[in-house]
């Protein structure tokens, strides 16, 4: 039973990784850090693209960026504490934002963009003439705190659009956008109701340590969340291919629903657009971003993604508004589940199937409030782990040291097991009850060796799912590591990463699992055994250190249990096996009294 248990613990934790290795892997690559001209600040016509008509680039089915910049666009930005968000005449729309508290390189001044690469500016009209990225509107207004635009379709619709962003000691997150656009029939016949999209924006990798696992766009519906990413558009992905799923390229993918509130998003930014009223459809394209690399490199593309929306009919003289709120901004949960349509889901703790099997959604926020909490009384991020971690350890001490305890007993009783299996062969439900009797003298759980791993798994999936996209911990440095979002590379050995925290989380495995009683085992079994902590580094290995981070104070936790626990005298010994061979061997529980 104990053997079964160990294979099962084994072979969940094997899964998760596999999962989660293969799904970063077959993503796209970084490209080139971002320009000076990208975040400059008004009137910096080299820094605005007007996007074209979207079109597939050349032997792709994905789209391509726009490709010239107009010598005449106009460029005003809106700022306060938080953003530098700037604005083009093309399209009357969010040309970019850059985060004034997120550099785009660790120490460096330059802040971090989003957008910068773009099909067509956020929120600008996708393939609606004379509203579109490749219209010009007029600037209507400009103050601090806001800006409008204004064009007329055709002498008979005028489209008004005004942004309002909150200013320091207003109201309001200073993320997030205050987006109105009012329509007006100046003709004298009445304008149908038609559906238009709004452009979510383009989202590409952070760095070149982004796996790419949380690049992808989304929708919420007010019940469930839908993610669209890369691998779904290049032709279905690993999991896709092995399951008889369907593998074909796709220039885009539709997916009609309620929209609530529609983003696209990499591994720590995202922008997040919740209509006054819901929406129909999300549409996802990739985008061709990295120039330098062919067309067929599935490493090359960003995501971008549009929100449909119905705009009503209209009689003569009739106005009708379409207002929403949109954030850009890093993707923080604390800041998210303040606002009113669950904008938190974002986060994508429980966007994957391991992640959703323990419960990730419900873990990860609670680890990341509760590191939050600690990182309040700390200051920091490599210490709030840590102590978050020997919190968690504490709650489940008493879980874990029955787990041991029962271990530690089943260890013991392994010859007498081998004793019933040997006399009680050909007689299965003999060997069941005796085994079952033996199991009750000796206090033992028959799922004892696999407790621990299925207690571990909900915290480390968690672990895993709020490290890995919480922006909070980008480039925050703890002892020699710069980044815990980051692998802690130290240097190159022959062109391979040095990073010690994974190799320590390895070590610390190993040790754990010395000192752990094992039942006796087939050969595949122990050299199974023997090699996880080995696949323990290779799947964490190009992971954020603060994960390994994680799992060796857990293991240095576990050691120190075991060691003591190791160490405690035995209160109850068992009675010692049969003297004499199989043939002396009496079920547990009816072993004659010694006189």
């Amino acid at each position: 039973m104990d053997k079964k248990n160990t294979t099962i613990g084994v072979a969940l934790l094997l899964a998760a990784f596999v999962a989660m290795y293969l799904t970063g892997k077959n993503q796209p690559l970084p490209v080139a850090p971002v320009p000076a001209a990208a975040t400059a600040g008004a009137n910096s016509p080299e820094a605005s693209a007007p996007a074209a008509a979207l079109a597939p680039a050349a032997g792709s089915r994905a789209y391509a960026l726009p490709a010239g910049n107009p010598d005449d666009a106009q460029v005003v930005t809106l700022t306060n504490e938080c953003l530098q968000v700037s604005f083009t005449n093309f399209g009357g729309a969010i040309r970019d934002v850059a985060f004034r508290k997120h550099p785009a390189v660790k120490d460096a001044p330059e802040p971090y963009v989003f957008n910068r690469q773009h099909v067509a500016p956020i929120l600008a009209f996708v393939g609606y003439p004379q509203l579109d990225s490749t219209s010009r509107w007029e600037l209507a207004s400009h103050t601090t705190g806001s800006v409008s635009y204004r064009t007329v379709v055709d002498g008979k619709l005028e489209v008004v659009r005004t942004y309002a962003l909150p200013q320091p000691g207003q109201p309001g997150d200073p993320y997030r956008i205050q987006v109105t656009t009012a329509l007006r029939n100046l003709s004298d016949t009445a304008i149908g109701a038609q559906r238009v999209a709004l452009s979510l924006g383009t989202a590409t990798l952070v760095d070149q340590n982004d796996t790419g696992m949380y690049l992808n766009a989304a929708l919420w519906d007010g019940e469930d969340m839908t993610y669209v990413g890369g691998s779904d558009l290049q032709g279905g992905g690993f999991f896709a291919g092995i399951t008889g799923g369907d593998t074909s390229p796709k220039p885009f993918i539709e997916k009609p629903a309620k929209a609530v509130w529609g983003a696209v998003k990499n591994q720590f930014f995202a922008s997040i657009y919740t209509p006054d009223e819901p929406g129909k459809s999300l549409v996802v394209r990739r985008v061709k971003v990295a120039t330098e690399r062919p067309d067929s490199d599935i490493k090359a593309y960003g995501i971008t993604g549009e929100l449909s929306l119905d705009l009503p009919r209209l009689e003569p003289a009739a106005t009708a508004t379409l207002g929403g709120k949109l954030y850009v901004g890093p993707k923080e949960y604390s800041r998210l589940k303040e606002f009113e349509k669950r904008e938190e889901k974002a986060m994508q703790f429980d966007g994957y199937f391991f992640n959703r099997i323990f419960l990730a959604g419900v873990f990860a926020p609670l680890l990341l409030t509760l590191l939050d909490w600690c990182h309040g009384f700390l200051g920091n991020w490599g210490w709030a782990i840590i102590i978050t971690t020997l919190l968690l350890k504490v709650v489940t001490l008493p879980l874990t040291l029955n787990a041991a305890k029962s271990s530690k007993r089943m260890a013991k009783i392994q010859p007498r097991l081998k004793e019933i299996n040997e006399k009680f062969a050909d007689n299965p439900q003999k060997k069941q009850k005796a085994t079952m009797e033996l199991f009750k003298e000796a206090k033992v759980n028959p799922i004892g060796g696999c407790l621990p791993i299925l207690i571990t798994m909900p915290f480390f999936i968690g672990f895993f799912a709020m490290l890995q996209t919480s922006s909070e911990l980008r480039f925050a440095e703890f002892l020699w590591i710069r980044d815990l979002a980051s692998p802690d590379t130290v240097g190159h050995l022959f062109g391979i990463p040095i990073n010690p925290m994974p190799l320590l989380m390895g070590l610390t495995s190993l040790v754990q699992m010395q000192l752990m009683p094992t039942p006796s085992m087939d050969n595949t079994q122990a050299k199974m055994m023997k090699f996880m902590p080995l696949m323990f580094v290779f799947f964490c290995y190009s992971f954020g250190s603060g994960l390994a981070l994680y799992w060796t104070i857990s293991n240095a936790f576990t050691i120190g249990q075991q060691l003591i626990i190791n160490r405690m005298p035995d209160h109850d010994p068992l009675a010692p096996a049969a003297v004499g061979g199989v043939k002396n061997v009496t079920p547990a529980g009816n072993r004659p009294k010694k006189k």
